[in-house]
């Protein structure tokens, strides 16, 4: 059984600011701001990815532990997947 990939809506667009991330929604027509660890799991976003590779994606980028990695990234993730923002790889 493979794990399960994860990627960002069709529709999203980034825009990088200072320390944070402006995400527009196009399909949807709203906007919303995102942390700096929010955008780098939102640009790792935009081909499929594991959990697994979004944990280390964090830990490349941000002085962090593990545990920590793991819990901002499980946190964003159920976020934007409950918003679908971010979706099912093959959905």
């Amino acid at each position: 059984m493979s794990e399960t990939r994860y990627h960002r809506h069709p529709d999203l667009r980034l825009l990088p600011q200072e320390g944070e991330g402006i995400v527009l929604h196009l399909g949807e027509r709203r906007h919303f701001s995102v942390s700096d660890a929010g955008l780098v799991l939102l640009e790792a976003l935009k081909e499929p990815r594991t959990f697994g590779d979004l944990v280390e994606g964090l830990l490349a980028h941000h002085e962090t532990d593990r545990d920590a990695a793991t819990e901002t990234a499980r946190a964003f993730l159920d976020q934007c997947l409950a918003s679908a923002v971010v979706v099912e790889a093959g959905e």
